[in-house]
């Protein structure tokens, strides 16, 4: 069992919660190895198609555990990055936030590291790391100018301020603001529409899109994507058009 986490699956869907409320869900080396292994898990498991993650009691994550660091607490290596998300870079399933407080510094880092965020009204997010002399160096410095544009980010970045759930919407790094109850019932009504998808389908669409980023349109569109393959060689690939033609829901197999 998880000793920073907790993991629940169903209908093809997992949901992590960060278990360290105490801390506000601030990360330390050990929690973060840990959870490398739980996305490691996802990564690899064919029943899971979608991942949500959350953190427990009032906090999303307060980001890196600065007091676990300052009592001399143990170095463990974490080459997946804060909550084993921030530095993967070839996952192609997708993975929600579902940001229920604070989110900052390598909380934030975690929520852009996922796919889509769902924020609670008391969601705030903030790369406050050169208010301690650091720098948003888990991807922050990043991904947020990708998402939102080089002046927008560096509104956040150099200033460390806090961003609410409506000014993350409105800037472009949030897809949804829901009332803080309804949170993990908004984050399950996304994934549940995602897992509704064929799951290769869905995989080969998120790798297009990341991995078009940072190349021309042409070789965007003309070079070949394994996950297409896969997408194009699978039983799903049959199945979609017959259960069309057919007036009937179809029945993915992932494979």
């Amino acid at each position: 069992m998880p000793e920073f986490c907790s993991i629940e699956k169903n209908d093809h869907i997992m949901t992590v919660t960060l278990e360290r409320p105490d801390r506000l869900n601030a990360l330390h080396p050990p929690a973060n190895a840990e959870l490398g292994g739980v996305f490691d898990d996802f990564a690899s498991d064919d029943d899971m198609w979608v991942a949500i993650v959350t953190g427990a009691g009032r906090g999303f994550s307060a980001g890196n555990d600065l007091r676990y660091q300052a009592e001399g607490g143990e170095r463990v290596p974490m080459p997946r990055g804060f909550a084993g998300l921030t530095s993967r870079f070839n996952l192609t399933k997708p993975v929600i936030a579902a940001v229920n407080g604070v989110a900052m510094g390598g909380g934030f880092e975690i929520a852009l590291a996922c796919d889509l965020i769902i924020a609670s009204e008391k969601a705030l997010f903030a790369l406050p790391e050169p208010k301690v002399g650091l720098a948003a160096l888990a991807g922050g410095l990043n991904r947020l100018p990708r998402m939102i544009g080089c002046k927008r980010a560096l509104g956040m970045i150099l200033t460390g301020r806090h961003v609410t759930a409506g000014e993350g919407k409105e800037l472009g790094f949030v897809n949804d603001v829901v009332p803080h109850e309804q949170l993990m019932e908004a984050a399950l009504d996304w994934a549940g529409q995602i897992a509704a998808c064929a799951p290769l389908s869905i995989r080969a669409s998120k790798d297009v899109v990341y991995r078009s980023l940072d190349v021309g349109l042409e070789e965007s569109m003309t070079v070949q994507y394994d996950s297409v393959k896969a997408m194009v060689q699978s039983e799903d690939f049959v199945e979609g058009p017959k259960a069309f033609a057919e007036k009937r829901a179809p029945n993915w197999q992932g494979k």
